[in-house]
Order: C-alpha cells, then sequence, then structure tokens
C-alpha cells in the first residue's frame, strides 16, 4: 500500500514529485543552503521573531518523513495526530486522481450535492455510535467544532431559550482556532492578542488525574473532579449554558487522561439542566483509542460528536459534525421558524475529500485497524514506560496509539529549567536524533501513525533515550537536583 518512489531518495524526484518539481523551479536542492524563496509564507502557530528559514518537508513513506536537507525522520505524531495511514498509501492517492477525473468540485448548497458527499455521510452513519443520524461536513476540526457550538444555540433558540448562550470548556481544552473556537479553547496562549476569549465562554477545570491527592484513587478522584465541576457550572447558572464541549482526551494541553468516571458522573447532570455534550473527536476519533470511537471506548453519551483528522488521514482537509437523533430530529422546526437552515461552507462535502475519507474508511475495515492498535497499545504504552527511570521524566502515561512522557523541572546553581522548557530542549534533541515529536507543556507526545508497527516503537523510544540524556548532559550537572512537583514553584 505505499508508493514505489525511491526510499533514499528525499525529493521524490524519481516519480515527478513535489519536490524535484521544486528543485526544477530553482527553489533549492537536497544538502544545499536554505532555500530564500517561500518568504511570503505566514506560519501558523510560530514564533514570528524567529529569523531562521523553516523545516522544509518534501517527502513521506510509510512512518517516515524527509527534509529538503536529505534528512530522514520517523513521523512520532503523525504530522498533527492525523496522517493515520502514513505518508504514501496509494489507494488514497488513486481515489483522489480518480475523483478529480470524474467530479473534482461540487458543493451543496441548495438541495443540491454530490454523490460523493452522500455515500460518506452515510458511512459515517454506519460506524457511528448508535442513533447519531445526521452527518454535517466541513473543512477542518475548527470548522466542525464551530458547527458545533453555533448548534448549541440553534437548538436554544429552538427551544425559546435566548439566555441559554454559555459555552463551558476545561481550561485545558483546545478546540480550534475561529473567534468561538479559540475562545472555547483554554490555553491562553490562543487569545493573547486577539481579544479573546468572547464573552460567553467559560473554562472550568480540567481533571487531570496528575493532580490527585496522594493515595488517591481513580473513582475518588473522578467523584472529587465531577463535584468540582458541577459546583463551577452551578456558579455559572446551568440555565445560562448551552453546551459542555471536551476532548475525551485531552491533547494540546497536555495529553491529559480524564478518568471516563468524571463524564459519567457529570452526563445525569448536563441532561437534567438540558446542557448539551459535544465530544470533540477530532484527535481521537477512527481508531487511535483502539476503537471507532473514544466515546465508544470510554461509554460517554454526547450528543454532537465532531471529528476530522484521521478522517481522510490527512491526505484531503475534511471535518464532520456527528449528530444524534434527539437533534437532528429537531432541526426540520428550525426550518419551519426561521426557513433554511443557513449554515455551510464552500467545501463542504467536497467531492474530492469525500472520496479520500471514504477510501480511508475502507482501509481502516479491511485492516482492522482497531484491533491493530488495541494489539500494539501496551508495547507502545512498555517502550514509553522504560523512559520513566531518567532523571528528567517525571511520568508516563499511554493509551491506545497516545503516549506522553511528563518531564521534571530542573534546579541548578543557574536556577530553575522548567519542565516545559525540558520538553522543547528534547524535543529539538529528539529531532537530531531523526525523530519528530512534539511538546504539550511539560509533557513531549507521542501519537504515531495507526500504521507503526513494534519495530518503530522501539526506534522512537531508544532515540528519545538519547535525547533525554543530550539534555540532561547539557542541562544539569552532577550537583543539580531534579524536581518532579512543579507546585514547589507555583507552577502546578
Amino acid at each position: 500500500m505505499t508508493n514505489t518512489t525511491n526510499p533514499t531518495d528525499p525529493t521524490g524526484a524519481t516519480n515527478g514529485g513535489l519536490a524535484g518539481a521544486a528543485g526544477a523551479a530553482g527553489l533549492g536542492t537536497v544538502g544545499g543552503p536554505r532555500p530564500a524563496a517561500g518568504r511570503a509564507l505566514l506560519e501558523p502557530h510560530t514564533d514570528l521573531t524567529d529569523g531562521e528559514p523553516p523545516d522544509v518537508i518534501v517527502r513521506g513513506d510509510g512512518c517516515y518523513v524527509w527534509d529538503d536537507q536529505g534528512n530522514r525522520y520517523l513521523e512520532g505524531v503523525a504530522g498533527l495526530w492525523c496522517t493515520t495511514l502514513g505518508f504514501s498509501e496509494d489507494r488514497l492517492i488513486h481515489a483522489a486522481t480518480h475523483q478529480m477525473q470524474r467530479l473534482p468540485f461540487y458543493g451543496s448548497f441548495n438541495h443540491r450535492t454530490n454523490d460523493v458527499a452522500l455515500a460518506l455521510a452515510d458511512d459515517l452513519a454506519a460506524i457511528a455510535p448508535p442513533d447519531f443520524t445526521k452527518v454535517f461536513f466541513a473543512n477542518s476540526g475548527s470548522e466542525a467544532n464551530d458547527t458545533a457550538i453555533k448548534l448549541a444555540w440553534y437548538m436554544a433558540a429552538l427551544a425559546d431559550e435566548p439566555e441559554r448562550r454559555v459555552i463551558v470548556s476545561f481550561d485545558r481544552g483546545y478546540h480550534g482556532v475561529t473567534a468561538a473556537t479559540a475562545s472555547a479553547t483554554g490555553l491562553g496562549r490562543m487569545h493573547s492578542g486577539f481579544g479573546l476569549p468572547l464573552p460567553g465562554f467559560a473554562h472550568v477545570s480540567t481533571p487531570d488525574p496528575r493532580h490527585a491527592e496522594p493515595g488517591e484513587g481513580t473513582k475518588a478522584f473522578a467523584r472529587h473532579a465531577a463535584q468540582r465541576f458541577l459546583a463551577e457550572v452551578e456558579a455559572i447558572g446551568p440555565s445560562k449554558v448551552a453546551a459542555f464541549i471536551a476532548e475525551p482526551i485531552v491533547g494540546a494541553g497536555g495529553l491529559i487522561f480524564p478518568p471516563p468516571e468524571f463524564f459519567w458522573l457529570i452526563e445525569p447532570f448536563l441532561r437534567r439542566h438540558r446542557i448539551l455534550f459535544i465530544a470533540d473527536e477530532i484527535i481521537t476519533a477512527f481508531g487511535r483509542t483502539g476503537a471507532m470511537f473514544a466515546t465508544q471506548t470510554y461509554d460517554l453519551k454526547p450528543q454532537i460528536i465532531t471529528v476530522a483528522k484521521g478522517l481522510s488521514s490527512a491526505y484531503m482537509p475534511i471535518s464532520a459534525v456527528l449528530l444524534h437523533e434527539s437533534l437532528a430530529s429537531r432541526l426540520r422546526d428550525g426550518s419551519r421558524r426561521w426557513g433554511q437552515f443557513s449554515h455551510g461552507f464552500t467545501y463542504s462535502g467536497h467531492p474530492v475529500a469525500a472520496a479520500v475519507a471514504r477510501e480511508t474508511l475502507a482501509l481502516y475495515r479491511e485492516l482492522d485497524i482497531c484491533t491493530h492498535v488495541r494489539f500494539l497499545a501496551p508495547d507502545l504504552a512498555e517502550r514509553v514506560a522504560s523512559l520513566a527511570d531518567h532523571p528528567l521524566v517525571g511520568s508516563t502515561q499511554a493509551h491506545g496509539f497516545l503516549a506522553g512522557i511528563r518531564m521534571n523541572a530542573v534546579v541548578s546553581p543557574d536556577g530553575i529549567t522548567d519542565g516545559e522548557t525540558v520538553a522543547a530542549r528534547t524535543v529539538a534533541a529528539a529531532r537530531g536524533h531523526g525523530l519528530i515529536v512534539r511538546a504539550m507543556g511539560d509533557t513531549v507526545v507521542l501519537a504515531p501513525p495507526l500504521i507503526a508497527e513494534t519495530s518503530h516503537f522501539a526506534e522512537a523510544a531508544a532515540k528519545l533515550a538519547r535525547a533525554l540524556d543530550e539534555v540532561e548532559q547539557t542541562t544539569a550537572d552532577a550537583d543539580d537536583v531534579v524536581v518532579a512537583d512543579r507546585s514547589h514553584f507555583g507552577e502546578a
């Protein structure tokens, strides 16, 4: 299922790849100086004061990518948690090419759509949790979550509850970058300079088991976290809350695994107060946790599920909002009251993206990707746990094909190097050893492609071990003290 490009040729020039074309256009060659071209790009999520040229990835094959200098990397986070089937799946390429030739575009406005979007909607409804009967398409996770928020407001208006506008989310949650979804995001860096969050968005405590009291078991922690959640929502006023949006596993906020018991305990409260539960499964859907949806893994009962990333293995931009029948059945009431359902994007259900998504879902079935993840997940967890004895590592955790390594803070004669800095240095060192991972706060994250094998986990662990040793040598000396509990420094 991989392409036949020479794996030793990082440009892909042997089959007319993009990098080969770039070289022919004078944009730089492998091993040469970084190109001056591309300065017009405003890079997302980047320190714009960084005067160095960006890292430029030019080719991928399976779980590996190559940069324009000829360096090969094991992609430990599947791009951005998303390239689930690796970087060279021929069937996805063929699906896109075939659909381009057949019908490159047709939208879904005014009761006119395309056959591929219709088929994909049926495909998703067939694999969704029970009673999810309607599917809306967008182009990114941000757009899907933005749509879910608008739908929550729409439902409140249908219920003649105009005061029900507040969107509640975790203070460590990440839900996107539109004005609404960045407001729902709890991370301060997503708000700075943009005048966010907007009014009507409230952040509550994230149930992070790493903050449990000493000796406190999972159920006891979940109970205390749920009690705190209920108190915080009561302080807002439940009648003012339209929806609670949460990731079943918190990603960009530091790879946090809330105990499922927390959600079980708060769900009756949400139902009682008619607060919609939106499960943000942008990262977790399509096998990442060993089930098609994390809501199935943890037996959660949301009314809206949002998906993206793995829907097309990131080969084409597409996302979806899945609606429970209890909501979908009410949408017609909106049209009776206000006319047409006036929401949608030019590229909603784009036929090429939909064709790639359909083939992606077919591959998940044929490869039995969920069983593959469940079978190999213990090995990933074991490989990551093997790093736990390193002085820089505070703790490790894993579930499915998601793993995190929480870094210690380091106290030295020169001061405190916090866990976030140690994590960032570890990521940089790992890159020097041919491994791409990400730092989420003080946690180094692994989220490999779902086609990864035990050999990839072993390679990643070995490269991380070397990176940790390198960071230890440059950060600490023999007299330093490594501290796991950041609360000593007011950073918990």
